[in-house]
């Protein structure tokens, strides 16, 4: 029908659909600039006339005809969604739903089998595949594989089976997936930033062919969930905690960007793996570290702008802090291992008040674990208690206990704590071990978030059952093998009377022939629609305010259905309308503090974040 002639390496004859017109295109020695203006959405149509040159067509610019197999060349396409790099390009592919129009519109025939599939059947053939794996690992890498060939499949799959897919993608998999990332890794998908690029950061944020980047998490890959230092292998964890960006939070992909920081790894079982990804010696500190993370968050700045949101995660404690305090007044950032695990743990404390009875400042707390996690969750309980008792914060921190390695943090040991720890340290005598500080301080609440499983024993958890008719246990620990105790653990010691939740998934108990449904005090509750709520507001900062006001939105969610199972959080099966309360009431605290930029303030946010959420259903084409 076309009559294209003879198409040589520098002469690119390209055939675009403009409903029924055609234009010819001729490309010819396009740079990349002219490229990413037209795939950005720059001017269509570029008519860049050649000239006569080598092998009958245009000039050989770069050489390529004349050079031998041993020298260089430049390697250089112009890719156009059509045929088959439509099919390889995972933003536009729809596979076997590529209706018989589009198939012919976009020079499909033959690429595919003749069979056209719906969205839905695509779901249901994939889950019914998926399910045939016994290994979660093998789950957990299906679903990278088709996040790489089709994305609106991969996101539609894990919105419409949250429940199912979550621990998949998430905790508790992901932890193995990063233990053995380098034996899985495929093709990169995010940005690793070395000491290799210092000097150069910038350089490498332009690479990333994504502009308009809205959330980044970044992970130097020191404490993984439980699993320690896994060096550049971290990067499963940005990678899971963006696709629950989009999934739960509605954020689109192509505004997410997982990054690594790679500074070296302390794991010597790493460093002795010949198939690790990362740099082989041991993790840069002091001076060093903190000049490579200067330049990456000013780059960020410069690169996408003062309304970026920039997720810490997975950083080790002595950085975690020291990185929160620096850019928190300067950037817009949150640490999820910090901020996230105190809103969502302090959400669910807030809901078990109506199984427990009483307010929060009528029960005292004692956490086993004094790490980031354990005080960014004592502090966020200590404000909301200031907040609704209107004490000072130095008296509701006084309610709330801390044990760390070395026994309860009381006044004596001050001199030795770290800066973080020191808020905790009550006047106490010393108490060593969790077991004595159960019997000591009589806790209502009694929380885990050390990172070392089975500490919660069965006289720590008999202890707080002859204590409390409804002790709350939370074992918050992940992944599943370092939880503090399993939920079979905490209803049988207590008889059936603890109200409990965990960091992991844990499956339902029957005792005394009642079935307890443990709740999960996950992040994923939490960070999505708070992330949410930043962007569609145009928040600036991070404000503590905001934090309280996702904790009070998620346990508004919670129903009295929920309560009669003895849950202190909704299913996750409502999650995408839980994260667009979460992002509206966010958003109200960004514009009352007057931290949002993005004017006029809508009338109704819920329906706003709704509106703004992204959809994973096929688009069709021209």
């Amino acid at each position: 029908m076309y009559s294209l002639g003879v198409l040589t390496r520098r002469s690119i004859i390209i055939m675009i659909s403009l409903s029924r017109h055609y234009r010819i295109l001729r490309l010819v020695g396009v740079g990349r600039g002219t490229l990413m203006e037209m795939r950005n959405g720059g001017p269509s149509m570029v008519d860049v006339e050649g000239k006569s040159g080598f092998g009958g067509g245009v000039e050989d610019v770069y050489g390529e005809d004349r050079a031998t197999e041993d020298q260089l060349v430049t390697p250089w396409t112009v890719s156009v969604a059509s045929g088959y790099t439509l099919l390889r390009d995972p933003h536009h592919n729809k596979g076997l739903a590529f209706t018989e129009k589009e198939r012919d519109a976009h020079y499909l025939r033959g690429l595919l089998p003749p069979a056209v599939f719906t969205q839905e059947l695509q779901e249901k053939r994939l889950m019914h595949n998926l399910r045939q794996y016994e290994v979660p690992l093998h789950r957990y890498m299906s679903l990278m594989d088709l996040q790489e060939r089709n994305e609106r499949l991969f996101y539609k799959l894990l919105m419409e089976n949250v429940e199912e897919l979550l621990p998949v993608v998430y905790t508790p998999t992901v932890g193995e997936a990063c233990q053995k990332y380098g034996s899985i890794f495929r093709r990169p998908q995010g940005l690793y930033i070395s000491l290799k690029e210092k000097g150069k950061i910038l350089e490498v944020l332009k690479n990333w062919p994504e502009k308009t980047v809205q959330v980044i998490v970044v992970t130097d890959g020191e404490r993984i969930l439980g699993l320690g230092d896994l060096g550049c292998q971290g990067m499963g964890i940005p990678v899971g905690k963006l696709s629950l960006y989009t999934a739960l939070g509605g954020v689109r992909p192509s505004a997410c960007l997982p990054i690594t920081i790679d500074v070296g790894t302390n794991n010597e079982q790493l460093l002795k793996d010949e198939f690790y990804i990362g740099l082989r010696h041991k993790r840069a500190t002091g001076q060093e570290y903190a000049e490579l993370l200067d330049e990456f968050m000013c780059a960020v700045k410069q690169n996408y702008g003062e309304k970026v949101l920039v997720q810490f995660e997975d950083f080790a404690n002595h950085n975690a802090f020291e990185l929160l305090a620096r850019y928190r007044s300067t950037h817009l950032v949150f640490n999820d291992d910090i901020q996230g695990t105190a809103s969502v743990v302090l959400a669910g404390v807030i809901a078990a008040l109506k199984l427990v009875g009483g307010s929060l400042a009528d029960h005292t707390f004692l956490f086993l674990g004094a790490g980031e996690a354990g005080t960014g969750i004592a502090e966020l309980i200590a404000l909301e208690m200031s907040k609704q008792t209107k004490a000072p914060l130095e008296e509701t921190r006084k309610k709330i206990w801390l044990v760390d390695s070395k026994g309860l943090i009381v006044s004596s040991r001050r001199e030795s704590l770290q800066h973080f720890k020191k808020p905790w340290a009550h006047e106490h005598e010393p108490v060593k071990g969790l077991l004595g500080a159960v019997k000591a301080i009589k806790p209502t609440v009694l929380i885990g978030s050390s990172g070392v499983g089975k500490t919660f024993t069965k006289e720590v958890v008999e202890a707080m059952a002859s204590l409390n008719k409804k002790p709350l246990i939370l074992a918050l620990s992940n992944p599943t093998s370092q939880s503090e105790c399993t939920a079979e653990e905490a209803y049988t010691w207590s008889e059936g009377r603890a109200i409990f939740a965990s960091g992991s998934p844990f499956d339902p108990v029957e005792y005394n022939g009642k079935v307890f449904v443990p709740g999960q005090a996950n992040n994923a509750y939490i960070f999505p629609g708070f992330g949410l709520g930043l962007i569609i507001s145009g928040a600036i900062r991070v404000h503590d305010d905001m934090l309280l006001a996702a904790s009070e939105a998620l346990a508004a969610q919670t129903t009295q259905e929920n309560f009669d199972k003895a849950l202190i959080y909704p299913p996750f099966s409502n999650i995408r309308k839980i994260s667009a309360h979460i992002a509206a009431k966010v958003a109200a605290k960004a514009y009352e503090l007057g931290l949002a930029s993005r004017l006029p303030r809508p009338k109704d946010l819920v329906k706003y974040a709704e509106s703004c959420m992204y959809s994973p259903i096929y688009r069709s084409y021209r």
